[in-house]
């Protein structure tokens, strides 16, 4: 299994930007795929974007097309979630995870990261 780290949380205006980062350990993470999820209060968790361990295969939930954008710097063993336009619906804490392809569905990701908390104000 991979550690996951995130990072780049806070709290923004509706209308601004975020960009969030996941630092994996290891060394074989371009072999991993990379997924970002969300959990609002009350609400299940949710995918939001995946992205293959080699930058294609990528793909948004529909509530975060056109203004998410995930990529990944396997140099670094990072991958990003840029947010932009964001809304405050978009308030969760957002956790990334490793899986072995890019899927939709979190039972197929095996590595969690502790999450961070995104929170947009209206």
């Amino acid at each position: 299994q991979v550690q996951l780290v995130e990072s780049g949380g806070g709290l923004v205006q509706a209308g601004g930007s975020l960009r969030l980062s996941c630092t994996a350990s290891g060394r074989t993470f371009s072999s991993y795929a990379s997924g970002w999820f969300r959990q609002a209060p009350g609400k299940e968790r949710e995918f939001v974007a995946t992205i293959g361990g080699s930058g294609t295969y990528i793909y948004y939930a529909d509530s975060v097309k056109g203004r998410f954008t995930i990529s990944r710097d396997n140099a670094k063993n990072t991958v990003y979630l840029q947010m932009n336009s964001l809304k405050p619906e978009d308030t969760a804490v957002y956790y990334c995870a490793a899986a072995g392809w890019p899927s939709r569905d979190s039972a197929k990701y095996a590595s969690w990261g502790q999450g961070t908390q995104v929170t947009v104000s209206s």
